[in-house]
């Protein structure tokens, strides 16, 4: 049986911890993950949020892509949660080497982190198609229908859309942080969606920590399984220098 006593020994004993996690992480904060009853896959809207959410759909039917996506996927008024808030401290002592996440929202950072791989991007983070300058979440937010630079060309949201490939140089620092750890904590997620959940495999090191309400396919390869909210077990440890 899982227990937080077993997971502060796993702790106490690790030197290079990596954090990998999804959805499941910010929903304790207020953000709807894509797949749970309530989420954004079973919302009604005049297209499935997996076609809206790709490359196809935003270069062909724009306006709408920025209709959904300012509704939808924009979050300024969420806080970190206990999972965020602990994970850092975790890293300022020195237990944590980094935090791989395939969430947008930017709530690690917020709480303090440092060394972040979002696979899937940010939403804080927007460029021109055109030029490359960088723009603001808020003038997404702000701006009317779909968002231009001063140059003219449209600026887009830095995240990794359906079609879209993932940054090489993300997709290296995250396999180097995971082959080089010396303890995996997997939380909040169902690890089906690829390439990321792929990312796990190249893990060498000892003990595998999973947190996810539901069970995943690998829960039988972890040391530590907890089936409960990601922000309850983790803000339950003490971070010791």
């Amino acid at each position: 049986m899982a227990t937080i006593a077993k997971l502060q020994q796993i702790i106490d004993n690790s030197h290079s911890i990596v954090f990998f996690g999804g959805a499941g992480v910010s929903t304790e904060s207020g953000i709807p993950d894509f797949r749970s009853v309530d989420g954004l896959y079973n919302q009604k809207y005049d297209y499935p949020p997996e076609e809206i959410l790709s490359h196809t759909f935003f270069v062909k039917k724009t306006t709408e892509f920025y209709r959904f996506y300012r509704d939808k996927m924009l979050f300024f008024d969420k806080k970190p949660n206990p999972a965020h808030v602990k994970l850092a401290e975790l890293e300022q002592t020195g237990k944590l080497s980094a935090v791989v996440t395939q969430n947008i929202d930017g709530l690690h950072q917020a709480a303090g982190s440092k060394r972040v791989y979002e696979l899937h991007g940010s939403i804080l983070r927007n460029y021109c198609c055109k030029c490359r300058k960088f723009y603001s979440a808020e003038f997404i937010r702000n701006s009317e229908d779909v968002p231009h630079c001063t140059c003219g060309g449209i600026v887009k949201p830095d995240v990794v859309l359906y079609e879209e490939s993932l940054d090489n140089s993300v997709v290296s620092g995250a396999l180097h942080a995971i082959r080089t750890a010396d303890t995996l904590i997997i939380a909040g997620t169902s690890l089906t969606v690829y390439p990321a959940a792929g990312f796990i495999r190249c893990f060498c090191g000892d003990k595998i920590v999973l947190i996810n309400r539901d069970a995943t396919p690998y829960d039988s390869h972890a040391d530590l399984v907890f089936h409960d909210k990601v922000g309850e077990v983790l803000g339950k440890l003490k971070v010791n220098d």
